[in-house]
């Protein structure tokens, strides 16, 4: 019989996963949609992935820690993006550079991010944490 946290770890990795997915055909998959559906329902996934990768890394955080850690390191990306090198410069020129880094700071995508992080620890306390998964 799988442990509970085993039985999280294994939800976070398919979440994880369906994340990426949702966020690569999002942004990738010309569907037509509203640019500002791309844009910011792109970071939001972004920022649910950064949550899902940190649950995954610290299964035994709380979900509220887990969402606090994910939020700083959302926010610490976003401004990484003000600091400018020409070698790091390049490497945001790449898609991956564009998918990991992204290219331009924006406060509206801080805050997207922050919405996000709030939507999937709702998410993962509700249901991921209480055995639904």
């Amino acid at each position: 019989m799988p442990s509970a946290s085993n039985s999280r770890r294994s939800a976070y990795v398919a979440l994880l996963i369906l994340t990426i997915v949702l966020g690569l055909v999002l942004r990738r998959v010309p569907m037509g949609l509203p640019y500002v559906i791309v844009k910011y329902g792109g970071s939001m996934l972004w920022a649910a992935m950064v949550y899902w990768v940190v649950a995954l890394l610290a299964p035994a955080w709380s979900a509220l820690t887990t969402a606090i850690f994910a939020a700083v390191v959302a926010a610490l990306v976003e401004f990484f993006k003000l600091y400018h090198e020409s070698v790091l410069d390049a490497f945001r020129r790449t898609l991956a550079g564009q998918l990991l880094l992204g290219r331009y700071f924006s406060w509206w995508d801080i805050v997207a991010y922050l919405v996000a992080i709030a939507l999937v620890y709702r998410l993962d306390r509700g249901f991921v944490r209480r055995g639904g998964a």
